[in-house]
């Protein structure tokens, strides 16, 4: 009598576990013609208020400087100076 208690009880844990997991699910409907998964890339931002954050476009100028900077064979912190000076100056550093 006591082993069928006890598999009783460990079939009762088990089904409140599972059920648990069962209604963490998301219940939600998508609309028609779309998956309830979006895409990575096309999921709304969490803020809607703040605009998603995007690396800002380089310049020409900035392209310049850079290829001047490669020219010169230019490496960290002596390449950042110079990119920044030849901005300054309009991308006009040789």
């Amino acid at each position: 009598m006591r082993t069928l208690s006890t598999y009783l009880a460990a079939a009762t844990v088990a089904a409140f576990v599972l059920t648990g997991t069962a209604f963490a699910q998301s219940t939600t409907t998508a609309p028609a013609g779309q998956s309830k998964m979006a895409p990575a890339g096309k999921m709304a931002p969490a803020n809607k208020m703040a605009p998603a954050k995007t690396k800002p476009e380089r310049t020409a100028m900035s392209i310049e400087c850079s290829k001047q900077a490669d020219a010169k064979g230019l490496h960290g912190k002596a390449r950042k100076k110079f990119r920044s000076e030849c901005k300054k100056h309009g991308g006009k550093m040789n």
